[in-house]
């Protein structure tokens, strides 16, 4: 079994999006791991929008990176320019680092109706990537 990462600022709304999308592809290959740089808890926005494509995120948690030092990751995914940029040393030396800065919902301002029109462009961007991940490596 492999070890992914997948990081983000807050571990609240993109990252957990990945994690959700990477268990469902991957959880025959790897041992799927998501964190932030801080931690804010998890977006409902995030867990309403994965509820409609039957992933149900509503018992993840949000973790600091710290929570996982002990672990050697095989892939590390940044999913946030921001995280990417402040993130401290993983000590992971074999990990092989990947990055893709996507859509952040939880920032948009509007109706509920363009909310969720945001909320589901991160959501088709995270799980196109994720898929093409997963048949990349896997």
């Amino acid at each position: 079994m492999k070890n992914i990462l997948v990081l983000c600022t807050g571990n609240s709304c993109r990252s957990q999006m990945a994690h959700g999308y990477l268990i469902q592809f991957a959880a025959n290959f790897a041992t799927i791991y998501s964190a932030g740089i801080e931690t804010h808890g998890i977006n409902t926005g995030a867990i309403g929008i994965m509820k409609e494509d039957g992933i149900d995120i509503t018992n993840h948690t949000s973790n600091h990176i710290d929570d996982y030092a002990a672990i050697n990751f095989d892939f590390i995914i940044t999913v946030c320019d921001h995280a990417k940029e402040n993130c401290p040393f993983i000590a992971s030396p074999n990990a092989i680092r990947l990055h893709h800065n996507f859509y952040d919902p939880s920032k948009f301002i509007g109706t509920e109706q363009e909310k969720h029109a945001a909320f589901l462009k991160a959501r088709t961007e995270i799980k196109d990537y994720m898929k093409a991940f997963v048949d990349k490596n896997f």
